[in-house]
């Protein structure tokens, strides 16, 4: 009797495991969704950077993208010219063209031009500084110089200069966002190469308020309004504001008559001094 027992267990078990595989391998039939072979191929072709500077959620997703034709190879920023046209040779497509995008500071108050209200001493980092002090200038909105954006970007894009500030080289700028995100007073702004005029500046205060604790401080004075094509510029709570929808009415009259300097006429590299100093060495 036992071994009929025994028999019949397993024969039941044997068929309850039977019909779930024949349920779950129809399912997994009816259920399963396609995925393009080339989408592996060409995601090891990429940097693996995973960025996010072309705008998708990693190099996988920029992969699909570009083999249903959603966007153009060049579109990836951290692939040199050779790469775009390897992936687009594979895929049978042009490798397209993109306007290249970089990291621009909105703040030109370097240590020899900005004022210090308070010395800070204590971790080497922006965040901290801002924190504790209000980062311990005399310009609330100015950058304060502990490198916390350049310690944050992976391309080495970023070194601090002798007068604190951070220097972006354009090609090492991959437009990944990193110190856009880090920046504790929000400095940072992605911008295309093809937009160049920037007013370098945060400043709220007016006139003389603003010049007081940083020489290169916008002091609303409306001369860029003034000099610009019309509406390309405008004030807002003291501070020049450009409209980049109207790029095209773009040119450099109006930094003619800017008294400090505040916004100015961009062609590569945003500040002309030889960056040195290793990134956040010492707190100030």
């Amino acid at each position: 009797m036992q071994p009929q027992l025994i028999l019949g267990s397993a024969a039941i078990l044997g068929g309850v495991g039977l019909t779930f595989g024949v349920l779950i391998a129809a399912a997994n039939r009816k259920l399963r969704v396609w995925e393009d072979p080339r989408i592996d191929a060409v995601n090891d072709m990429l940097p693996g950077a995973n960025c996010g500077a072309c705008g998708y959620a990693g190099c996988r997703a920029f992969a699909e993208a570009t083999i249903t034709g959603q966007v153009a190879p060049a579109v990836c920023t951290v692939m040199g010219p050779d790469d775009r046209q390897d992936v687009a040779a594979f895929l049978g497509v042009d490798a397209g063209q993109a306007n290249k995008r970089v990291a621009r500071l909105l703040c030109a108050g370097g240590s020899d031009v900005a004022t210090q209200k308070a010395t800070y001493r204590g971790l080497a980092s922006c965040a901290a500084a801002v924190a504790v002090s209000g980062g311990g200038k005399g310009c609330a909105w100015g950058c304060v110089g502990l490198a916390d954006c350049a310690v944050a970007c992976d391309f080495d894009a970023i070194i601090m200069n002798a007068h604190g500030l951070p220097v972006v080289d354009p090609e090492k700028c991959t437009a990944c966002n990193a110190c856009v995100e880090v920046c504790p007073l929000g400095l940072f702004t992605l911008m295309p190469m093809d937009d160049h005029l920037i007013v370098q500046c945060r400043n709220l205060l007016h006139g003389e308020d603003a010049t007081d604790v940083c020489a290169v401080a916008c002091n609303a004075c409306g001369r860029c309004v003034q000099d610009a094509a019309p509406d390309l510029i405008e004030m807002r709570s003291n501070l020049a504001v450009i409209d980049y929808s109207k790029i095209e009415l773009e040119n450099a009259a109006a930094i003619a008559r800017c008294p400090t300097g505040a916004i100015t006429w961009l062609d590569g590299m945003q500040f002309a001094e030889e960056p040195v100093a290793p990134a956040g060495s010492e707190a100030r």
